[in-house]
């Protein structure tokens, strides 16, 4: 089985291994681009600078501790009382093993039961059938298109914009 973990500094030479690999970087909506490690070591100290804005946690294996992914909730606006979530299964192996259904299942629970947050929201590309059929399947609704908003592999591509909001989360909670 799996856990949830705040993202460690033990975690950055994965992590960086994962964010030069173009072929995960197409699955996603962040662009492809060469990232030494010095820069995700400045980027988890900005992260340890902000966590009042940003939960970043590691998908790890409950036994070994061994790093499959990470997710996060990032820009927490308090004063709305929502956020973005972000979700990256890095190790190739362990995709399709439930392992993304599993963090966002925990990760909204922290959101919306710790936090009391109201609104989780995230993009994901449209050429990405697999992720938007896991938000589908974890009460996400598609509330639009972003018409061919970003470049990759020579071409725009549309992104799909999801939300859940805290009393959806807690139906879909309440029939389980």
């Amino acid at each position: 089985m799996y856990k949830l973990r705040e993202l460690e500094s033990r975690d950055l030479a994965t992590i960086n291994s994962w964010r030069n690999d173009p072929e995960l970087i197409g699955h996603l909506g962040a662009p492809y681009r060469y990232i030494n490690l010095r820069v995700d070591e400045e980027w988890f100290e900005n992260y340890m600078r902000s966590r009042a804005r940003n939960v970043r946690c590691s998908i790890v294996d409950e036994n070994d501790d061994v790093l499959y992914g990470l997710i996060s909730l990032t820009n927490i606006d308090q004063f709305n009382q929502c956020a973005e979530l972000h979700l990256m299964i890095g190790d190739i192996a362990q995709r399709g093993k439930g392992i993304g259904t599993f963090a966002v299942k925990e990760l909204l629970h922290h959101a919306f039961i710790n936090l009391n947050l109201h609104r989780i929201e995230l993009a994901c590309l449209a050429s990405n059938a697999v992720s938007a059929k896991l938000y589908e399947n974890c009460g996400f609704v598609k509330e639009g298109v972003k018409r061919r908003a970003v470049f990759k592999h020579g071409e725009y591509i549309d992104m799909y914009l999801y939300s859940i909001l805290k009393e959806e989360y807690m139906e879909i909670k309440g029939n389980e």
